[in-house]
């Protein structure tokens, strides 16, 4: 029941930043600073969450090469959505989906055999990164034209989408090995990070400058001291 409540709150965070995108704002160096110190809480629970226990069940190479391959991956696709799509909000949404469904199966991967207090610094930096993502995807599609309820109900069907990964990810993988749980999250943590060069940080150096940087390293204090409650 826990799994589910984490689940759904991380994902009900898409929804709560798309009503704060469609008909709230903030300055853009204040959301470019937010958008940071979630990246940067992202970042160190990836690596800590994700690649850095798994080093210790799979070897460094399937390791090093799955984190590899996810990074790749995620970098293509997301490649292909912006050259296939017009941009602006709806581009931003397909990355966030992209980007969401391997986070998601990881926060469902991560959450086997612990309380949701053991992934709490992943589900917690998924929360934050899903908030103004959502806001400035939601601000552009209203900006674009769209109405604001057909906004809010294509992010609500996302946070749907993102739910079914995360609860796939704790289901169907349930009985799996160490070891391919291990791959699993080392590809994810490769599409994380990915995510996190690709779209995040370059958004948040946009709109906050060279305020990133400290936001940055607040995010990393974040994140650590939530995986010291885990």
């Amino acid at each position: 029941m826990l799994t589910v409540l984490v689940i759904g709150v991380v994902s009900a965070a898409l929804v709560a930043g798309a009503a704060w995108g469609a008909y709230g704002r903030l300055p853009a160096p204040l959301e470019g600073f937010i958008v940071a110190l979630a990246g940067g809480a992202l970042m160190i629970s990836a690596v800590l969450e994700l690649i850095e226990p798994s080093s210790h069940v799979v070897s460094i190479w399937a390791a090093s090469g799955l984190v590899i391959a996810g990074a790749v991956v995620f970098g293509a696709l997301d490649h292909l959505i912006e050259r296939r799509s017009s941009g602006g909000g709806g581009g931003l949404l397909a990355a966030i989906t992209l980007d969401g469904i391997p986070e998601n199966l990881a926060l469902g991967v991560a959450l086997i055999g612990t309380g949701p207090l053991g992934a709490a610094a992943l589900s917690g930096s998924i929360l934050l990164s899903n908030l103004p993502e959502a806001a400035g995807g939601a601000r552009q599609m209203t900006t674009d034209g769209r109405s604001k309820a057909a906004v809010l109900g294509l992010w609500a069907a996302t946070a749907v989408l993102l739910s079914a990964a995360a609860l796939a990810g704790n289901l169907l993988m349930g009985g799996a090995s160490e070891s391919t749980l291990g791959l699993i999250r080392c590809f994810a943590g490769g599409a994380v990070v990915g995510s996190l060069a690709i779209e995040v940080f370059p958004k948040a150096f946009r709109e906050s400058g060279y305020s990133t940087g400290l936001a940055v390293a607040l995010g990393l204090v974040m994140a650590l001291y939530l995986d010291q409650l885990g």
